[in-house]
């Protein structure tokens, strides 16, 4: 698990490498370091959601809110790590625990790979790929995908603006 995060840590310094830095790409106003409540289907899962919490670095946490057995809060942060791969397009990727279906559970990389819109939200794709070996699968891993939505969630001092 530490393998796949730190290759999509130097994956993150590689895009930062031809394409600026985070702080450069993006005006003040549309940093992408904070707090984001994020909502995301992975088929044949319902909704879930999750915390982003983004430093400028290019690392963070990623809270499950309700992917734990029984759709109990999993536990602890984990680390996460995120690039800005353009001015407008946003990846997030993390090692994590998830439901499959009903029965079981897997553990995997969860990426959201995004675009921020004019009203300073990402949406884009969520993708599940596990550690299990599926020989059937063309990636040889089993996988899922779906959608995602995140919207930075304001601190005290900044009210609601």
């Amino acid at each position: 698990m530490k393998y796949i995060i730190m290759i999509l840590i130097l994956f993150s310094a590689v895009i930062s490498l031809g394409h600026g830095s985070a702080s450069a790409a993006f005006p003040e106003t549309q940093k992408i370091a904070g707090r984001w409540r994020v909502k995301y289907t992975l088929a044949p899962n319902g909704e879930k959601n999750l915390i982003l919490e983004l430093r400028d670095d290019g690392s963070g946490t990623i809270t499950l809110l309700d992917s734990g057995p029984n759709d109990k809060i999993p536990g602890a942060p984990q680390p996460a790590v995120w690039s800005q791969a353009s001015q407008d397009r946003i990846n997030f990727a993390s090692e994590v625990e998830l439901p499959l279906g009903t029965c079981c559970r897997d553990v995997g990389t969860l990426m959201l790979k995004g675009k921020l819109d004019k009203e300073g939200s990402i949406s884009g794709r969520s993708i599940f790929v596990t550690s299990t070996i599926d020989d059937e699968n063309t990636f040889g891993f089993r996988s899922m995908v779906g959608t995602f939505t995140a919207v930075r969630e304001r601190t005290p001092t900044q009210g609601g603006q």
